[in-house]
């Protein structure tokens, strides 16, 4: 057993110990302690926890419980038809807007003198000193709404946010806001069809946001709105189609000061507007052509978020010098785009040139004789920089002969907006071909993030993050088809963690996932996915968080099959070795892992799943009458996975006060009949509680019948279908007490709190994982160091089996404290009173209460030193820090049957 083999390490270690200062304690001796402390041990966790008796009730009911094959396959093509018919209506709800949108402005004539009040979403809510409200900042009803991160919002109308470097009274602005308010129907009819929605957009083309439902929009710390939704992701990739982009930046002496910082800033702001789908390169030219990034010279990279930040860098460090020759550098440009489309290598679509120049002095039209004319397939857009005019019709010339736009920035200021026109530009063969192609967005971070520091903790951190579908508006106004004019872009925003809950997590087991990744190979959501860090008391956004490609967390997978395979949106299988970590990295498991995936149609979207070869692979199916399982369900020291879906409450308003349990409950009682509820994890969580049911009252009966050994702290249970029980023995809120005057956090086991030890929509609990891995029946034992509060886990696990096959049924487990552990070995290790102490220096006989001495301070060792002191016991190895004595130990016992793996588990900390 686990527990025999951690003790006869034990012993050997205090026999190395002893050996170094000099005590002759006899081999046989350790021995014996090693035995007793482990038939103590065994028979203590045994007892307190339940184990025999929960494992007893299991063996009862086999006859009537069947074990079933989980197939992959069809489990995969089950959950992806769900996810598409869920993105689906997502899909729908889009198009509707559009429409809208787009009947709205067909049937509005243009007003230049209008006058029109909104609701500003800076200013509604907002009085002046005589208390009424301010110009746009009329009454607007707020309420607290669960649904929408508990945020304040008004369901029943939309409001406008406007960035403000934009005119609010703008007349392109005013009649765009009057045209949108159609779209308040629109939000509200697609809120009732679908109340799985969230956040309900229209970015206008012209800087306006409407947001649905409105709310109240914080500005920064410098009360400035810098929002601009035309900056946004979604915004981009809806307004234009994928594109190879050359950036060609004159960095000649004419550019020096002033000039060079808004070329700079021009640079980053054009980097901005693309995305993974986009292909870029960035050529700094004199008398000569410079890449700005030698290793990509004569090619197009993928514009990801880690190449963009590479290269805004780069261009931090340019300087000025030299006569600009325009030429060369040009060539240059037109031949890459020339090789990539023949090669296939860029996106395959839109190409464009960026020219930014304080002026364009040479003969370049023969450039364009050569590369471009007269097919003009390559745009070239050009930026002339500074106050000086002198060359702006050249400058002007080179666009207007190439389909491409000219600007003219002489501030920091004009940046942004100059730089947004060529995303008009590249959109007109979508309008005029009214191509309304709907784009999905790779992965990011809501805006409003929880302000708990749990968050930090939780493993399901890629679940914080989200993707939003959008689809481009154009004007259908037969005066202006001809011109293609893009009135904006709607979408509405997708939680993953809802896109998740449809791969159930019992029906994966306890090592098993479901993760998604974009048609780049990008990480969409996966448990190993962390994209959050601690910053002092705030949680912020890591560095390229959503650039994290799957080859980086499966990295089993190092021919990349996985990989390829699923960016290709092929279906399939394969089948890896896996070593695993758990508990924040110290535990590692071994496994063998099967991974099924496929793609999901009308998104760039695939999804996988990985079941664990054995245990994982097998599910026991129970049945119990529902006046029987509700019985048990009623118990206080009784829960089920919050996180986890066994009715769907986000349906139905009146349905989201409930809990997941109080909705269960009421289902079943015939109560909530129109819940949409998990029938096979219903049944299952019924039959789970009739059966530990028996486990409550042998605790109570122990509590009230028997003298509970002190330091027992709490017994608890959990099953695969997500229900905990637990009982926490009387006495131990009293110890606790004292122990907090030394140690002020308090003890989180199994609380809200402890996301690690609790089924959550991601993992499976910590004590759970190690229980499954390790012999049923056999337990395993762990330290715990919470928050300075130490003490001692054993779990183990129960199966139940059914014609031959043997599936796992759950755990169940013990906590107790590390002064018990610690007491319990110093009564066995205490020697008899006759001990001979003829042959021994020092101190004899040995007994933990004895004071140790020894004059050499290297060899100042006793196994029953006291855990703060320098020369921890030897019985808990330095339970809450791996020192260079338990390498020692494991270093000198290989042979001796020491497992290291034993030793990382019940030292590692």
């Amino acid at each position: 057993m686990r527990g025999r083999a951690l003790l006869r390490i034990l012993g050997l270690f205090c026999l190395w110990i002893t050996a170094q200062a000099q005590m002759k304690i006899p081999p046989e001796t350790v021995q014996q302690w090693a035995v007793v402390l482990s038939t103590q041990l065994r028979d203590l966790t045994t007892k307190y926890s339940g184990s025999l008796l929960l494992q007893k009730k299991l063996k009862d009911v086999e006859s009537i419980i069947k074990v079933v094959d989980l197939d992959g396959g069809d489990l995969v093509k089950k959950f992806s038809d769900e996810i598409e018919q869920m993105l689906g209506s997502k899909r729908k709800s889009v198009k509707r807007l559009a429409e809208s949108a787009e009947d709205a402005d067909l049937y509005h004539d243009f007003n230049a003198t209008m006058k029109f009040d909104y609701y500003n979403s800076m200013l509604i809510n907002t009085a002046d000193e005589d208390g009424n409200s301010v110009e746009l900042g009329s009454e607007f009803p707020l309420e607290e709404n669960e649904h929408f991160n508990k945020l304040l919002v008004n369901t029943l109308l939309s409001d406008i946010q406007i960035p403000t470097n934009v005119y609010n009274k703008d007349p392109n602005i005013l009649n765009g806001i009057y045209n949108s308010e159609a779209l308040n129907d629109v939000f509200i009819a697609n809120f009732q069809k679908d109340p799985t929605l969230t956040w309900q957009f229209f970015g206008s083309s012209t800087g306006f946001f409407r947001i649905y439902p409105g709310i109240k929009w914080t500005p920064d710390s410098n009360g400035v709105a810098a929002f601009d939704c035309r900056n946004r992701n979604w915004y981009i990739q809806a307004a234009t189609s994928p594109k190879d982009i050359i950036i060609m930046v004159d960095i000649s002496g004419s550019m020096k000061g002033l000039k060079m910082t808004i070329a700079k800033h021009t640079i980053n702001t054009i980097l901005d507007t693309l995305g993974e789908n986009d292909f870029v390169n960035v050529i700094a030219y004199t008398d000569y052509v410079r890449y700005v990034e030698p290793c990509f010279k004569g090619t197009l990279v993928q514009a990801d978020l880690d190449n963009r930040e590479h290269f805004k860098q780069l261009v931090d460090e340019l300087h000025v010098k030299g006569e600009a020759k325009i030429k060369n550098a040009m060539k240059e440009s037109f031949k890459i785009l020339n090789e990539a489309k023949l090669s296939g290598r860029g996106s395959m679509c839109n190409q464009a040139i960026m020219l930014i120049t304080d002026g364009a002095m040479e003969d370049f039209e023969s450039v364009f004789e050569e590369s471009n004319w007269p097919e003009r397939r390559v745009r070239v857009f050009t930026y002339l920089i500074g106050r000086e005019m002198t060359f702006a019709q050249n400058t002007k010339w080179i666009a207007c002969n190439n389909k491409g736009y000219y600007t003219h920035i002489s501030t920091l200021a004009d940046v942004q907006e100059n730089v947004m026109e060529y995303l008009h530009v590249l959109s007109r063969p979508m309008v005029i071909n009214h191509d309304h192609d709907i784009i999905w967005t790779e992965a990011y971070m809501d805006s409003v993030l929880p302000s708990t520091k749990e968050l930090f903790y939780t493993k399901a951190q890629s679940l914080l993050l989200m993707t939003t579908v959008a689809m481009p508006v154009f004007s259908k106004k037969k005066e202006t088809l001809s011109h293609g004019i893009l009135l904006g872009v709607v979408g509405t925003d997708v939680p993953l963690m809802e896109v998740m809950k449809l791969a159930p997590r019992y029906m994966l087991g306890a090592h098993g996932y479901a993760f998604l990744i974009t048609n780049n190979g990008y990480i969409l959501a996966h448990p190993d996915l962390r994209p959050l860090y601690q910053d002092g008391k705030k949680l912020k956004p890591k560095p390229n968080y959503n650039s994290v490609d799957l080859s980086e967390v499966e990295w089993e997978d190092t021919e990349e099959k996985l990989r390829t395979a699923m960016v290709r949106g092929e279906t399939g299988f394969i089948r890896l070795s896996i070593r695993a970590s758990v508990d924040k990295g110290k535990r590692p498991l071994y496994l063998v892992n099967d991974y099924f995936y496929t793609n999901i149609d009308e998104t760039p979207f695939s999804f996988g799943m990985v079941l664990t070869k054995g245990h994982g692979s097998l599910i026991f199916i129970g049945n119990v009458s529902v006046e029987e399982g509700l019985h048990d369900l009623t118990s206080p020291d009784l829960s089920i996975a919050t996180e986890w879906t066994y009715c769907e409450t986000d349906i139905d308003p009146s349905h989201r006060k409930y809990s997941q349990l109080q909705a269960a409950i009421r289902y079943l009682l015939g109560q909530e009949p129109d819940l949409e509820c998990d029938e096979v994890l219903l049944q299952q969580m019924l039959f789970d509680a009739v059966v530990t049911a028996p486990l409550e009252a042998y605790w109570n009966a122990l509590m009230l019948t028997d003298r509970v050994e002190p330091g027992v702290e709490m017994a608890f249970l959990g099953t695969r279908a997500g229900l905990t029980r637990w009982m926490r023995y009387a006495g131990v809120e009293t110890r606790v007490a004292n122990k907090r005057r030394l140690t002020p956090p308090n003890r989180r086991f199994l609380t809200a709190t402890d996301k690690d030890n609790l089924f959550t929509v991601d993992h499976f609990p910590l004590w759970y994982r190690l229980a499954v891995e390790n012999p049923p029946g056999s337990f395993y034992y762990y330290p715990v160091n919470d928050r300075g509060l130490q003490y001692v886990i054993a779990v183990t696990a129960v199966t139940v089996s059914s014609k031959g096959k043997t599936a796992m049924a759950g755990a169940i487990g013990l906590q107790m404290s590390l002064d018990m552990l610690e007491k319990m070995f110093w009564a066995i290790a205490k020697q008899p009173s006759d001990t001979d102490c003829s042959a021994i220096e020092g101190v004899c006989p040995l007994s933990c209460e004895s004071p140790v001495s020894n004059p050499h301070p290297q060899h100042h060792f006793f196994y029953c030193e006291k855990l703060q002191t320098h020369t921890s016991s030897c019985l808990l190895l330095r339970i809450s820090t791996v020192s260079w004595w338990t390498t020692m130990a494991l270093f000198c016992c290989p042979k001796r049957g020491v497992s290291s793996d034993l030793w990382v588990s019940a030292g590692g900390s």
